[in-house]
């Protein structure tokens, strides 16, 4: 009688957790095709929200941004093609405008996917959803609202350094 108990729970549990990812891919799909076709002119790195506050710049060296945001994925390693390298040259300095276009969409976007990851617990109901939806939010999508964040200040800088010695 316990085997088919522990039996079920591990069918109902893979079923939820299959569900979930299955959703989580589908956002993925989804957030990535938006994110190519939204007008990149809609965002403006220099109002709200996209405008970073100083005191953020004293939180992201205490989180050491600098050194962990290497290790996070990068959709232009990826898809080369599509989006500029993140790697700045003396040769893709002309990049800077898209780059900083770029982290207004990448936080936009994963702001967005944040939010849809709430419909993770509509279609899980419990502590597995819970879990998931902590673990997809927390860790799939914070970092990298972290990281644009971080880079945008820094990028402004360097294209404003860049249009003083035109």
């Amino acid at each position: 009688m316990s085997f088919v108990f522990s039996h079920r729970y591990v069918e109902v549990f893979m079923k939820h957790f299959l569900m979930c990812l299955l959703y989580i891919a589908a956002l993925g799909v989804l957030s990535f095709v938006v994110g190519r076709l939204i007008p990149k002119h809609w965002f403006h790195a220099d109002r709200f929200p996209w405008v970073c506050h100083p005191a953020e710049q004293k939180l992201w060296k205490r989180l050491h941004v600098r050194k962990w945001q290497a290790k996070i994925p990068d959709m232009s390693r990826i898809f080369v093609k599509i989006m500029p390298e993140k790697k700045l040259t003396k040769e893709n300095y002309e990049n800077l405008p898209r780059m900083i276009e770029e982290t207004c969409v990448a936080e936009w976007t994963h702001i967005l996917l944040s939010i849809a990851g709430l419909g993770l617990l509509k279609i899980w109901s419990g502590v597995g959803g819970v879990c998931i939806t902590i673990i997809y939010i927390v860790l799939g999508n914070l970092p990298f609202i972290v990281v644009q964040r971080y880079n945008r200040p820094r990028l402004q800088k360097l294209f404003a350094m860049q249009q003083r010695k035109k």
